[in-house]
C-alpha cells in the first residue's frame, strides 16, 4: 500500500513539519491528498472518521497515523535504511539532546507561533504582536547560539528535531511543499 498524506498545502504542518520533510529526506514515495480547510473538508464525516481532531497532516499507511512528531518518529524508523539516518539510539547523549530539542518546539515554540494566529486575523492588536515579537526574536538568539556551536538543533546530524522546527519558520526560504511537490 502506498503512503497517502493529508494536508492543506497551505498548513505549516503539512508543508514543512517532519512528515513532508521526512519523506523527502528519506525519498519515500507517497500520494498528496489536498485537503481543503477553508471548505471545511476537515470537518466531513468521512475525514472525521480518519481524523477525529479535524486536523492535518495525517498518514494512511496499512493504518491512519496523526499527530505530526508520532508520524514523523513512524517514517524516521519504518525507512530507517533509507536516505540518512534521523533518529539517534546508538548515544544516549545524542538521543536525550534530541528529545530535548524535540520538546522545546513542542511546548515552547509552537505555543509562541501561535500567538500570531488571533493577531493575523485581526482578533488582537499590535501591543500582542509586539509582545510576541520579543519573545520570538530572545527565542532566536538562543538558537544563534545553539547553531553557533553545532550543525543542527540536537547536535552534529540531522535529526526529526531540525525538521519539526521548520515548520515554526514556514514562510522563511520558500515552499518545502512546491520543492517536494
Amino acid at each position: 500500500m502506498a503512503l497517502k498524506l493529508y494536508g492543506s498545502p497551505y498548513s505549516t504542518s503539512t508543508k514543512c513539519v517532519a512528515i513532508v520533510a521526512l519523506l523527502w529526506e528519506k525519498n519515500v514515495p507517497f500520494e498528496f491528498i489536498a485537503i481543503n480547510l477553508i471548505k471545511g473538508e476537515h470537518k466531513v464525516p468521512t475525514f472525521v472518521a480518519r481524523q477525529p481532531f479535524w486536523q492535518v497532516p495525517f498518514i494512511m499507511h496499512c493504518f491512519i497515523l496523526y499527530e505530526s512528531r508520532g508520524t514523523g518518529h513512524y517514517i524516521a524508523s519504518k525507512y530507517a535504511s533509507q536516505g540518512p539516518s534521523l533518529i539517534p539510539t546508538s548515544d544516549l547523549k545524542t538521543a536525550a539532546l534530541f528529545e530535548q530539542a524535540l520538546n522545546h518546539r513542542l511546548f515552547h515554540l509552537a505555543g509562541m507561533y501561535r500567538r500570531f494566529v488571533p493577531i493575523i486575523c485581526g482578533i488582537q492588536g499590535v501591543q500582542e504582536a509586539d509582545e510576541a515579537v520579543v519573545v520570538e526574536n530572545k527565542a532566536l538568539d538562543v538558537y544563534k547560539i545553539i547553531l553557533s556551536k553545532q550543525p543542527y538543533v540536537a547536535g552534529n546530524a540531522l535529526t526529526p528535531a531540525d525538521l519539526f522546527h521548520l515548520s515554526c519558520r514556514a514562510g522563511v526560504g520558500g515552499d518545502l511543499l512546491q520543492t517536494v511537490f
